[in-house]
């Protein structure tokens, strides 16, 4: 009995720090990380994007957005005991909270925090993560909701998904985290991985009230494409509970 206790204390412990280390916090800013071979694309909220690094600002609770152009990868810092597998057709997502020591050694100009280089298995790329006060070293793009709009405006989503409804589609203001009535009577929270399939095979859940007009995306836009939508629908607004229209 001793020894299956301390086993069991082990393993309650182990569950809630991994628990703890995985669910970001609410409110943390999102990133988003694209793997492809051979390489990380990684794009901060304000647009500013690092290849096979990723620097994020000390004692800011970071959420990881994340999916693969191609094959599976697995994007690995040792140093905050952070892997996830990244597939091709899924958006698994991961956080860290935990502050980045300004007194760990950082190979990067002009920054205070960690730089930890590091092979992960299944994977050709490696990835860095730094502390900083800014990405003053990233590249400066548009953001992601902002390259998702011009997206949604182009392949022509605004003309039944209007903001005022009444369209062909739902709106989608404030649709992110609703509870969306399907057809067949079940009830669904419109998430991340709701919104993708409704992109990418639109017929698999159809809201209550309207036809199975909309065509797949599918072939038509690309992982990243697929994030920069799901980018821009949820800067719509977020609902909380409330039942889709």
């Amino acid at each position: 009995m001793v020894p299956l206790g301390i086993a069991m204390v082990m393993f309650g412990w182990g569950a809630y720090l991994y628990l703890a280390n995985a669910r970001a916090p609410a409110g943390s800013n999102e990133i988003y990380v694209i793997a492809k071979q051979w390489m990380w694309k990684i794009q901060h909220p304000e647009g500013a994007r690092e290849i096979n690094e990723l620097h994020v600002p000390t004692g800011v609770p970071i959420r990881l957005v994340m999916t693969s152009e191609d094959v599976i990868h697995s994007f690995y810092v040792p140093a905050f005991r952070i892997k996830q597998d990244v597939l091709p057709g899924a958006t698994p997502r991961c956080g860290f909270s935990r502050p980045v020591p300004a007194s760990t050694t950082s190979s990067a100009p002009n920054t205070a925090g960690l730089s930890t280089p590091g092979w992960s298995a299944g994977s050709t790329s490696w990835n860095r993560l730094s502390s900083s006060s800014g990405s003053a070293a990233a590249r400066r793009a548009a953001s992601m909701s902002e390259a998702g709009q011009a997206l949604f405006e182009r392949l022509g989503c605004s003309s039944c998904h209007t903001a005022a409804g009444g369209g062909r589609g739902t709106s989608l203001v404030g649709a992110f985290g609703k509870q969306v009535q399907l057809a067949g009577g079940q009830v669904v929270t419109a998430d991340e991985s709701y919104m993708r399939e409704s992109i990418l095979n639109p017929r698999a859940k159809i809201v209550a009230g309207y036809q199975p007009l909309m065509p797949t995306f599918q072939g038509q836009v690309s992982e990243e494409q697929v994030l920069q939508l799901l980018a821009y629908i949820k800067s719509l607004g977020k609902a909380e509970g409330a039942p889709a229209n």
